[in-house]
């Protein structure tokens, strides 16, 4: 009696719990898709939770549960490793590339080159960007900009937005002329179009690593994470636009 008992609790303990994963805002739909197919190997759905990856990292220093942190780019996640509250080594599981989107509706033709004319092309209008003080997007945005000569003649002029989808949805409404974004973030919006791409020496690298956070106990987070880096995650990361890490 006792050993019947005992086993329904055993076998509760024993089952895998579902990981809770922080994502940066621009892998809602690639993670998502991820998160389906590795279910179907068996093992529980991740919960996931995307935002600005400032805005996790800032929750994961307050004490935020996660079994994964997926961060878009190395300079977040290294505020975390400096504090010893991500486990080494974090692993890059995708990159990304740098676009010019404006509405659908009212396409525009503009070639991406040192010292174009960002400023007359916006007009009237504001540039939708990410924060470039904090969000990565934002930053990568700044050093294009700036990298190409033209940052001085927009920075006035620019709608600071929470996170690159924020930015994204300016654009896609018509409430924006231009915006700044991932090249992923346009595939995944019909509303917009892609005016141009950044120069990849014009800016950072758009790496995305993810590590597992020092107060996780939980086993399928770091499972999770090594879906992403296995073959058929990264088909899911590049159906999804997403370059090889």
């Amino acid at each position: 009696m006792a050993l019947a008992l005992a086993l329904p609790g055993l076998r509760a303990d024993a089952a895998p719990r579902a990981p809770v994963v922080l994502a940066a805002a621009s892998l809602q739909e690639a993670l998502s898709d991820a998160a389906d197919a590795f279910t179907r190997t068996r093992h529980p759905r991740p919960v996931l939770a995307f935002a600005a990856t400032s805005a996790l990292a800032r929750q994961i220093e307050a004490g935020a549960p996660a079994d994964l942190f997926v961060a878009a780019d190395a300079e977040w996640m290294d505020y975390l490793a400096a504090r010893r509250l991500v486990r080494p080594p974090a692993r890059v599981i995708a990159t990304n590339r740098l676009v010019l989107i404006a509405p659908k509706a009212r396409p525009q033709r503009l070639a991406i080159s040192p010292g174009f004319a960002l400023a007359r092309a916006i007009g009237a209008g504001r540039l939708a960007m990410a924060d470039q003080d904090a969000v990565p997007a934002g930053r990568y945005a700044r050093a294009a900009l700036s990298s190409l000569g033209v940052w001085p003649s927009v920075q006035g002029r620019v709608t600071r937005s929470g996170s690159v989808r924020e930015a994204l949805m300016l654009v896609s409404r018509g409430e924006v002329p231009l915006g700044v974004v991932y090249a992923t973030d346009a595939l995944a919006q019909p509303g917009v179009m892609v005016v141009g791409e950044f120069p990849a020496s014009s800016h950072p690298a758009i790496v995305y690593p993810a590590a597992i956070p020092t107060r996780s106990t939980n086993p399928e987070g770091e499972a999770f994470r090594r879906f992403l880096v296995s073959p058929a995650g990264q088909a899911i990361l590049r159906r999804h636009g997403f370059g090889r890490p």
